[in-house]
C-alpha cells in the first residue's frame, strides 16, 4: 500500500462533496490526502498537476474537458491497475465508457458510483455511509424523496463546498443540527425571493430559452430554479441557462432541460480550448472565456438551439409523400 499523497478531485455540488467525503473516510487512515473541489473548467489542470507531482489521484463526478488529457490518462494507466475516475454523466459514458481507468453508471449519482465500486472491491471504512450517498443520489437525480437534500444543497451554496466537506469529514451523519436546519431553511426562503426576481426579468418561460443574466441567482440556485421553470410552467422553454461570473474572470453557464437539450448544446459549443463544459443530457454546464459578454453567450446558445431545432424538424416532403403523390397522379384522369 502506497503512503504517497492521494489527490481527491471532486465537484462542488452535493454529489461531488459527498463523493469526496466518502473517499476521504475511505483513505484517511492509509494515506496523506489532498482534496480539491472544482468545476469542469479546472479539472484538467488538477489532473495534470497531480501527474506532474507524481501523486496518485481519484476524480469523482467530473471528467476531462481536453482530449489531450484523456490521451495522457490512457498512457499512464497500467494494465490491471484500479480505475481512478468515477462518473455518472451521460456525455462521459457515451464517449469514454470503455476506458479501463473509468467507472461510469448513469443510473445513480457519482458518489454512489464510487461507493458501490468500493463496496465490491474494498469496503473498509465505509460503515454508515449509505444515508449520505442516498441523500446525494436523491438530490442529483431529482428524486424528491428526501426534502433535506435541498437543505443540504442550500448549505453548500450558503457556506461553500469546502465548509460542508469539513462538516462531513468530522461528522458524516445526514441529520441536520438545529442551527444547520435553521440556516438552510432561511436560505431557501431567500432563494424563493431570488426566483421571483429572476422570473420577473425573464418572463414566464415561453420560447426556446429562459436566459438569466449574471447577478440574479447564486451558485446552487440553478437546479431548483430549473425545476420551477421546466416542471411548473404551463409552457416551459427548451432550455434554462443561468450565467454567473467566476472569480477567475471567466463565465460559468449552468444549463437545465428536460429532453437532453442541455447536453446537445454543450456538445455543440464545447471546443476543448476556449469553451469547456460537460454534464448530463438535462443538467450540464459551459465555461466561456472572460472576453465573452453575456449577450455573446446568449447569442451562442440561441444559435445552438436553432441548429438543434432545425436538425430535429421533420422534413416537409418525404419519400412516402412522393410515392403517394405519384400513385394519385396515375389515377387522375387526363384533361
Amino acid at each position: 500500500m502506497s503512503t504517497a499523497p492521494l489527490h481527491i478531485i471532486s465537484h462542488t455540488d452535493l454529489d461531488g462533496v459527498a463523493a469526496a467525503a466518502v473517499a476521504w473516510h475511505r483513505w484517511r487512515d492509509r494515506r496523506p490526502l489532498k482534496v480539491s473541489l472544482a468545476g469542469y473548467g479546472t479539472v484538467d489542470a488538477l489532473i495534470l498537476e497531480s501527474l506532474d507531482a507524481r501523486q496518485d489521484f481519484i476524480v469523482l463526478d467530473l471528467f476531462c474537458q481536453d482530449g489531450r488529457t484523456v490521451e495522457t490518462l490512457d498512457r499512464v494507466h497500467s494494465d490491471g491497475a484500479p480505475p481512478f475516475v468515477f462518473d455518472h454523466h451521460e456525455t462521459t459514458a457515451a464517449r469514454y465508457g470503455a476506458r479501463p481507468w473509468l467507472v461510469t453508471d448513469t443510473s445513480v449519482c457519482a458518489a454512489k458510483v464510487y461507493y458501490q465500486w468500493l463496496l465490491r472491491n474494498d469496503p473498509q471504512g465505509l460503515d454508515g455511509f449509505a444515508p449520505l450517498v442516498d441523500l446525494a443520489n436523491d438530490r442529483d437525480l431529482w428524486l424528491n424523496q428526501n426534502p433535506d437534500s435541498r437543505l443540504w444543497q442550500a448549505l453548500i451554496t450558503l457556506c461553500g463546498p469546502y465548509s460542508l466537506f469539513t462538516r462531513l469529514a468530522v461528522n458524516p451523519g445526514t441529520a441536520l443540527a438545529p442551527h444547520e436546519r435553521t440556516a438552510a431553511m432561511d436560505f431557501v426562503d431567500q432563494q424563493e425571493k431570488r426566483f421571483a426576481v429572476a422570473l420577473q426579468r425573464t418572463g414566464t418561460g415561453k420560447g426556446s430559452m429562459t436566459f438569466v443574466e449574471p447577478g440574479i441567482l447564486e451558485f446552487g440556485d440553478v437546479s431548483d430554479f430549473g425545476g420551477l421553470v421546466l416542471d411548473r410552467m404551463a409552457e416551459p422553454p427548451l432550455l434554462v441557462a443561468v450565467v454567473s461570473k467566476r472569480f477567475a474572470g471567466d463565465w460559468a453557464v449552468s444549463l437545465r432541460s428536460r429532453d437532453e437539450t442541455a447536453g446537445k448544446v454543450v456538445g455543440m459549443l464545447r471546443d476543448g480550448r476556449k469553451v469547456r463544459g460537460g454534464g448530463h443530457g438535462d443538467s450540464a454546464a459551459l465555461y466561456f472565456p472572460a472576453s465573452y459578454s453575456p449577450d455573446q453567450i446568449r447569442s451562442s446558445l440561441e444559435a445552438a438551439l436553432r441548429t438543434i431545432e432545425e436538425s430535429e424538424r421533420p422534413t416537409g416532403f418525404t419519400l412516402g409523400d412522393l410515392m403517394a403523390r405519384s400513385s394519385s397522379g396515375a389515377r387522375r384522369p387526363g384533361p
